[in-house]
């Protein structure tokens, strides 16, 4: 298995336990990641705000820049928003061919072009897909028996391109974290919004909507996420929310590979669980208890 690794920005910096558990994974697998050379942001959500044709440019440059550096090989993305981007960039040159005469035109003043897009896969496409849950099963050493685990896959992972799961009803995680050795969580929320980037211009809507999550995963030992944005909502406001509920909300929040790598036989220093900013101590205790 060899991928083209596009981390973006946020797996850069404030959400590099994400990408060094993610890195720490797929080696473990036997997968070897290549990084993208010279790659630039996705846009994330301010470039369509501001410009649709500069979102499309941005993602439609990391294509031709993996194209050129790694031919027919598929670019593995963590990031659920950067996923969105690229496969947008992707799908919309594709099927529009005035938006992709302006793409190719643009990326011709840095003598870039598309010929043949690689495919944009997203990390759980490629666990799920590639790896496979029977693989990881196989490779578990250390089952997270006594784990409540509720799968959390958010928005932009799986909309509006239904590539590997259904978005209304997701189940792509379950098998994985079975795999595990964890229980999964049964509950109703994996496909609701965290409320994304209105945490910082509508706050008090967006904490209405973690404080819903949050408490629906009541039960549940952690919530697993696979998006950098989802992750950082519904652990870094859980004071917060629990403050406006009137009710202490506090629960674990980590990305899937931690949780994978660490039914792998992984340290917690490997896939940088000391950057989370919510691992209660029960969760800490139970986990110790499955490593004895």
């Amino acid at each position: 298995m060899n991928y083209t690794y596009y981390p973006g920005c946020s797996l850069s910096a404030s959400a590099m336990e994400y990408d060094a558990s993610t890195r720490a994974l797929m080696a473990s697998l036997g997968a070897s990641l290549t990084d993208m050379d010279d790659w630039n942001c996705c846009g994330a959500t301010a470039a369509s705000a501001k410009s649709a044709l500069l979102s499309l440019a941005l993602g439609a440059r990391n294509l031709a820049l993996a194209e050129k550096m790694a031919p027919g090989s598929d670019i593995l993305v963590p990031c659920s928003a950067c996923y969105l981007n690229l496969k947008k960039a992707a799908m919309e040159r594709r099927n529009d061919p005035e938006v992709a005469r302006k793409l190719d035109d643009i990326l011709a003043q840095e003598s870039l072009t598309i010929t043949k897009p690689p495919e944009v896969r997203h990390l759980l496409d490629i666990l799920v897909n590639d790896v496979t849950a029977p693989t990881i099963k196989a490779k578990t050493t250390r089952p997270l028996k006594g784990l409540k685990i509720a799968p959390y896959y958010g928005c932009q992972c799986l909309r509006p391109y239904p590539v590997f799961d259904d978005p209304e009803d997701p189940v792509s995680m379950e098998g994985l974290l079975e795999a595990c050795g964890a229980t999964v969580f049964k509950w109703d929320m994996g496909a609701s919004c965290c409320g994304a980037s209105n945490m910082s211009t509508k706050p008090d809507s967006a904490r209405k909507l973690v404080q819903k999550i949050l408490m629906q995963a009541r039960g549940a030992d952690a919530i697993v996420t696979v998006c950098p944005m989802c992750q950082l909502n519904l652990e870094g406001f859980q004071r917060q929310v629990s403050h406006d509920a009137g009710s202490d909300l506090s629960i674990s929040i980590l990305y899937l590979p931690q949780v994978i790598g660490l039914a792998l036989g992984l340290t917690e220093s490997d896939v940088k669980l000391d950057k989370n900013l919510a691992v209660t101590r029960k969760f800490k205790e139970k986990l110790l208890a499955v490593s004895c």
